[in-house]
């Protein structure tokens, strides 16, 4: 048996962190954007307040929103925090345009931005 409620656990989360609905949708933009899932604010308003349960895919959104575990946020007795951190955005989005820039290298091209990023390495 959960001890606590999805509804419970998300105004909690956001009681704790001093957030509004206005504010976790907008910390939720960039994770809707980047998992391509949709989430708006009649339905963050129903899952506060109970009548709905979210989906995995919204509890997951939710949960890099707060920065807290889905399995705390779906009401279960476990830590709070997340076991591991939420890549920001704007940092996993230049790491994806490196990796699709550099697979269009050839593999001498390769050889080379490796040998300067080892050189900016060594000198840090």
């Amino acid at each position: 048996m959960k001890p606590s409620t999805t509804a419970e656990r998300l105004q909690e989360a956001m009681n704790i962190r001093g957030l509004k609905q206005v504010d976790v949708l907008r910390l939720a933009e960039p994770y809707c954007r980047a998992y391509g899932v949709n989430l708006g604010k009649t339905a963050l308003t129903q899952y506060v307040s109970g009548k709905i349960v979210p989906r995995q895919d919204k509890l997951t959104i939710l949960g890099l929103a707060l920065d807290v575990s889905e399995v705390w946020l779906m009401g279960y007795d476990v830590p709070m925090e997340r076991k591991t951190a939420p890549i920001p955005m704007e940092e996993d989005e230049r790491s994806k345009e490196f990796v699709e820039l550099f697979n269009q290298l050839s593999t001498e091209q390769k050889k080379a931005v490796l040998y300067v990023m080892k050189g900016f390495l060594e000198k840090q």
